[in-house]
């Protein structure tokens, strides 16, 4: 079957073929593997310190804080390198430029934010 719907066909048939061969891998591996469990094998592995008290922890909302401003100045990096490439071009000088301090505003402006909220502060 050639054609528009015969691209789609071959595309479908790897991915069955794909989970098949996956299936196929765990499913050997589940028959395949010793299967004897033991209390002390079904406890909680704690680096191998035993477990004390409820596995709930509290942690601080700053790590999370820490975590996305630096997904978000990851973020702005990624921009830079294409806007450099781009910025030599011909014709597209001052627009680029403009674009990325606006840009740059933006991300400023959200650090400014963050700084002013304390958030930034380690302790």
């Amino acid at each position: 079957m050639h054609g528009y719907f015969g691209t789609y066909l071959s595309v479908v048939v790897l991915f069955l073929l794909g989970g098949l061969i996956v299936g196929g891998g765990l499913l050997a591996n589940r028959s395949l593997r010793p299967h004897r469990p033991t209390p002390e094998k079904l406890t909680t592995y704690e680096c191998g310190v035993d477990p004390v008290g409820e596995g709930w922890a509290q942690s601080y909302v700053r790590y999370y804080v820490f975590a996305y401003l630096y997904v978000i100045f990851a973020v702005d990096a990624v921009f830079l390198f294409p806007w450099a490439t781009v910025f030599s071009a011909r014709g597209y000088g001052s627009v680029t430029l403009g674009e990325m301090f606006v840009f740059l505003a933006f991300i400023a402006a959200g650090l400014a934010y963050a700084w002013k909220k304390g958030v930034l502060g380690w302790v």
